[in-house]
Formats: structure tokens, sequence, C-alpha cells
């Protein structure tokens, strides 16, 4: 992964050392000269990561205490940039408003395998920032801006706890939750690419570090030897919180002729992204990857977050390789897509119960299959020999399976259910099948005749989860279904070797998960709203050729 990283930045400090194309859009009346100065707006969308980490005011916890969120992004930004007289040099300042659609749950306050531990859940639902940034104008007439950027961030967030499996009859308060909105600090890069006096395109990451937000552990209970219960108190905790955001972004500054192009001149053949008529493109990709898959298991219909199991498939490494392709038309529209076939090479199981305690035994996995494919139909409403931003609607499908052998406890000893440990027996198997309806932006833009960055950010309104469960040393098989929602990311780079030949790097995240799910438990129907959570993400490399 590493040795990817170094390989993109090499790429595109290639890419910047070429000299860029005077005039790559289409003709028209633009000012002489062009500066970065001035005010804007813009839309942006991408995808958010955020981590929560909980403290635990009992003690060292066995497992968890780390909830994830990955989701969807869409929002705007407003600000204002001044280029030094006679420079390169661009300073500015800007305001950021996000909203999030992401969630997630792990266990949290294990500190013992005799305590009944909780589920802390985290729904975060808005970001916002007010950063000022230092660019520097790259490349033939400046319009490439590479920046940074730093400042205050804010973030909304929604945080809960819930005692599993709690008996009533010895807590009455096995509940805690708070709306909380904390302040941090962010830092951030990107690459902004102007194709036109008016517009920008921008490729963003923003690191935000969210101050801590109090919440309280709910009670819970100790089970003695002798099978007796003691009340564990509530006790304040802490949630540490942090924000990755990727984002694709459109910025108009005002003022400018939004129909004003370039003054056009000849690009070179490797800059061409969008000829007049057909062109067509197709590779092969390698995509290096890690993936984690959850289930919730609910005590009853009546709750959705005091668990009697939670599965979570975790470090999910995969190698898989891909074929893409991509049809333009002379009428705007546009049909993408691509497949692909791999291999689960590594990762494990945490198998979590609560009964009268919490026990975890953990599995590895061998090796298994997955594969993917996705298709898009879009319009570019935006479009020149440079630069292309369009609009899609699309449909993907992802199968995998996890097969877990071995088992040793690690939680409560006292169980039997992985103590004697057990070697070189199956298990569990999980096979699953995620469909989902795609609406997305897609953007690519020459930075230089032979550089190309493209990104594409996908929302997921729709997604049908369908998998089974096969307990192989207990004869039982679960059959799961439910629906929900997700969001799906990917930028590249691309170097034209050739005017037809290129090379690139980039990376892909996918998060889907269920809102409403059920399971058929040894062929009897269990009236509960499970939750299926999935992930995988990874850096790609690719070889394309344009026909």
């Amino acid at each position: 992964m590493k040795t990817w990283l170094i390989g993109g930045v090499s790429l595109l400090a290639l890419g910047l050392a070429q000299p860029a194309a005077a005039g790559d859009l289409r003709p028209g009346t633009a000012p002489a000269a062009w500066s970065w100065t001035g005010a804007y707006g813009g839309l942006n969308a991408g995808f958010a990561s955020q981590s929560q980490n909980v403290s635990d005011p009992y003690g060292p916890s066995i497992f968890g205490d780390g909830v994830r969120t990955p989701g969807f992004l869409l929002g705007g930004v407003i600000g204002y940039d001044w280029q030094v007289p006679g420079a390169s040099w661009v300073l500015g300042v800007a305001a950021d408003a996000d909203w999030l659609d992401a969630r997630g749950t792990e266990t949290c306050f294990a500190f013992a395998g005799e305590a009944t531990s909780s589920t802390c859940g985290a729904q975060p639902d808005f970001s916002g920032t007010l950063t000022g940034r230092l660019g520097y104008a790259a490349g033939q007439d400046g319009h490439t801006l590479l920046y940074v950027k730093g400042g205050a961030a804010v973030l909304h967030n929604r945080l809960n706890a819930t005692t599993n499996n709690n008996p009533t009859a010895i807590s009455s308060s096995n509940a805690t939750s708070r709306d909380a909105t904390t302040w941090g600090w962010t830092a951030g890069a990107g690459i902004e690419q102007a194709i036109a006096p008016a517009w920008s395109v921008k490729f963003e990451y923003d690191y935000l570090g969210i101050g801590d937000a109090g919440l309280a552990s709910p009670e819970s209970y100790l089970t003695a030897p002798d099978g007796s219960l003691f009340l564990v108190p509530s006790a304040g905790a802490k949630v540490d919180q942090s924000l990755n955001l990727f984002k694709v972004g459109l910025n108009y500054r005002f003022g400018a002729d939004p129909r004003a192009r370039w003054d056009a001149a000849p690009a070179a053949p490797a800059a061409t992204i969008m000829p007049s008529g057909w062109e067509f493109e197709g590779g092969v990709r390698y995509w290096y990857s890690s993936g984690r898959f959850q289930k919730d298991l609910p005590l009853d219909s009546g709750s959705s977050s005091s668990l009697v199991s939670r599965l979570t498939y975790d470090g999910l490494t995969a190698h898989s390789g891909e074929l893409y392709g991509r049809v333009d038309s002379p009428w705007n529209l546009f049909l993408k897509g691509y497949a692909g076939l791999g291999k689960i090479v590594d990762g494990h199981l945490n198998d979590e119960d609560w009964g009268l305690g919490y026990s975890n035994t953990r599995s590895d996995l061998r090796n298994t299959n997955l594969d993917y494919a996705t298709i898009d139909l879009g319009y570019n409403v935006l479009q020149g020999s440079g630069f292309q931003a369009g609009a899609f609607v699309g449909y993907n499908h992802v199968h995998e399976q996890y097969a877990a052998t071995n088992c040793e406890q690690i939680a409560l000893q006292a169980s039997g259910i992985c103590a004697p440990a057990i070697s070189n027996t199956a298990v569990i198997t999980e096979t699953d099948d995620w469909d989902s309806m795609r609406v997305g932006l897609s953007t690519a833009v020459a930075v230089t005749p032979r550089l190309t960055l493209s990104g594409d950010v996908a929302y997921l309104p729709y997604v049908h989860f369908d998998g089974r469960d096969n307990h192989w040393l207990r004869d039982l098989v679960i059959d799961e279904s439910g629906e929900g929602r997700g969001a799906q990311f990917q930028a590249m780079a691309s170097y034209a070797v050739t005017p037809h030949f290129n090379l690139g790097v980039g990376g892909r995240y996918w998060s889907m998960w269920t809102t409403r799910g059920s399971d058929v438990f040894g062929g009897t129907p269990i009236a509960r709203n499970d939750t299926y959570r999935y992930e995988r993400y990874g850096l790609i490399a690719q070889a394309g050729y344009k026909f």
C-alpha cells in the first residue's frame, strides 16, 4: 500500500511537470488575464468515514470501544481567494457545511466476561469547517491550484449506549443517549482545476479532529459464580471523535461570465477527454482491498440496540482483478462500468453473545471468493476537450463469502463455547449478496495534457441484502435479508504514456448498511430488526486504452 501511495504522488508530480495546453476548452470569450482572486461558492459530494473511541470507566476493555460510521456526504462551500499580484501564491478563507448519512455500532464497556457489556452507537449528521487556505497556482496560466487548508471544525453527532440482553428486574436504566455538538480542528489538502473563467473542479481530503463528547454508560450487571446478579452503576465516559472526508466539488466564481471559455487552441491528443463523436476507453485494474462485515442481532422486536449476539468479520484482505470500460456519445450520454473477481485471503471473526455475562470467541478465516459488478448510465452536464462533469444512475452487485475455522475463547471461559479451543474445524460460513441502486456524480479533468484526475461519488438510496449463515458446529442455517442505504466513492489519477495508453492509480471505498432486516433461524422466522453492515476499501492500479 505504501508503495502505491508513493507511486501515486510520483504520477501526480510527473503530470504537473508537463506543460499545460493553453486552450483546451470550447471557444468563447475570456478575460485576457485570469486570477484566482475573488469570491466563490460551490457544491460538493463525497465519502465520510468517522471513528469514535469510547473510554471505559470500569477498566480496559476485552474487545470493542471503537465505533465506525462510514457514509455519504453532500454539502457546499463559500469562500474568497486572493492571488498575490505578480506571483503564484494564493491566500483564501472558506466555510464548508456538509450533511452526513452515516451510522455505526460497536461493543463497549466490555471490561469482564462476567459483566454484561453494552452496544455503543453513533450517527453523525452534520459537519462544518471554517478555514484558511494557502495555495500555489501551477501550470501554464496558473489554472491548477495546489493547496493546503486548516482551521476550526464542528460536528453534530447522535450518541447512544444500551446494555445488551438486560434484565429489567436488575436494572431500570439500560440506555443512555445524547445529541452532541462538538468543536475541534481540521487540516486538509486538495487540487482545484479551473476549467473556465467561472468554473473549477476540486478534489479534496479533510481530516477533522473533534473534541471529546461526554456519554454516560448505562447500568448493567455482574454475574457471580453462584448465578446471582449485582448491579453495575452508570459511570461517566468520553467519546473521542475524528472524521475523514473525501470530496469532489464544482465551484463557481461570482462575477465571472458562466458561459465564457478559455481561448481555444488545439489540445494535445493525450489531453483530450471528450473529442467530438464517439469515444471508448477500456482496460484492466488490480484492486488491493480490506473489508468488514458486521451483523447485530437484537434481543427482540422492541429493541434494535440491546443485543443477544453480534458477529464481526474484520481484516478481510482481498486481491481482485477487474475489467472496466466507458463509452461517450456525441449527445453527452455515457455508459460506464466494471466487473471483477477476486480472493479474500485473510481475516478473522469475533462472535459475541450476551446472556448471563459476555462471551467472545475468535476464529480465523480461510481463503474464499468475491465478485462484483457496476454499470451506470449518465449525462454530461458540462464538458469540453479537457473536462467533463455529469450525473448518472446505475446498479451495483457484490457477492462475498467468509469461512471461519478454528475457535478460541477470549471472554468468559466458563461458557465452554470454545474452551478448550477448537482447531482445524469449520465453524461458520457467511455467504452474502448486496444489490444497490446508484445515483451519483462523475467528473474528469485534464490537469495537464497527460495527467487526468477523475472521481465518482454515488449515493445508494436503496440497498437489498441477502445472506446465509451456516453454523456448522450446531448444524444450523440462518437465512438473512434486509433493506437500507449506502455510499460509494472512487478517485483516480491517470497518466497518458501515449495518446491512447494510460496508467493510473487511485482509491475506492464502499459502505452499505441495512435500516431494517430479518432472519429465519433454523427454519423459524424471528421477530426482530437485525442490522447488517458492510465495508470494502483499498487502492487501485489501472492500465487503460482509449480508442
